[in-house]
């Protein structure tokens, strides 16, 4: 197969290049990513398709990677059940070396064929579940190991990979191919295909966020109430939205039900009328 993520970069001699030169060529290289995830749309409609119906049936979302994909994929799971109010552990990561270690980086975790899909069986893994192998190669043995046997049980595969006709390509139900060619320095994958990597959870995990009523307008209604800054930014989305203009009323219901959408939700159970500027 073709590894267009290895090949040359097209800049030669950076080592003689202003600063100014060389922000501006990076600038034009990541400029390519969005034209590639544009191209690779259909691939990426159908993933989040399948990952909702998965969720809204009671299944799992799985990413599992190793390096920076990997480490970018953890970054993306955990915020979900603070943003969004969602339960832990209905997205998920498998990461080679596994999370304790991220900061370390145990790049020679990804080589190990078996670890990822033991992981899974830890983890109790499913056919109602979906499972997202991340490889900018295409080629990482603890990912196509562990695709590999979810394929033999039945579990619904994913991908997302930089490179034409790979492995975890043709091992995956549902793959997302995003080639993003050439790094700005030679093989450098933290690069455009970590830029890519995580445009597309961002995409994934949002578009999937909202399908499942998780968002309501424009706004996470669902925001957990972890700290003042997001309590503040959750009254005045309660005041917006219902027309309220009591601030420390909106607090007020705001705190008694948890939520934002839990506080519409109890205005419209206990029948109270909305100022005539509610949005709802």
């Amino acid at each position: 197969m073709p590894r267009l993520t290895e090949q040359p970069s097209f800049h030669r001699h950076l080592e003689t290049k202003s600063v100014e030169e060389i922000t501006a060529l990076i600038n034009q290289e990541d400029q390519k990513v969005a034209l590639a995830i544009q191209a690779a749309l259909p691939q990426v409609n159908a993933l989040i398709t399948k990952v909702v119906d998965k969720l809204k049936t009671g299944g799992r979302m799985f990413y599992l990677g190793a390096g920076s994909g990997g480490r970018l994929s953890v970054l993306d799971a955990l915020e979900l059940p603070t943003t969004y109010g969602i339960q832990k552990g209905i997205v998920n990561v498998i990461l080679a070396g596994g999370i304790p270690r991220l900061a370390e980086a145990p790049e020679e975790k990804e080589d190990e064929v078996e670890t990822g899909w033991l992981e899974l069986l830890q983890n109790k893994i499913n056919d109602k579940d979906i499972v997202i192998g991340i490889s900018a190669s295409g080629t990482t043995p603890f990912v196509v190991g562990a695709l590999t046997r979810c394929r033999e049980h039945g579990i619904t595969t994913a991908c997302i990979v930089s490179n034409p006709d790979s492995p975890i390509a043709a091992l995956a139900d549902l793959p997302v191919e995003v080639i993003t060619g050439p790094e700005f320095i030679t093989g450098s994958t933290r690069m455009k295909c970590g830029t890519a990597q995580k445009m597309l959870f961002d995409m994934i995990s949002t578009t999937t966020m909202i399908q499942l009523g998780r968002v309501k307008d424009n706004k996470m209604v669902n925001v957990v109430l972890i700290n003042d800054k997001i309590t503040d930014r959750a009254v005045k989305m309660l005041m917006e939205m219902t027309g309220m203009d009591d601030y420390d009323a909106a607090k007020q219901l705001l705190l008694k039900n948890g939520s934002v959408q839990a506080a519409i939700d109890s205005i419209d159970l206990n029948g109270f009328s909305l100022p005539p500027n509610s949005i709802l």
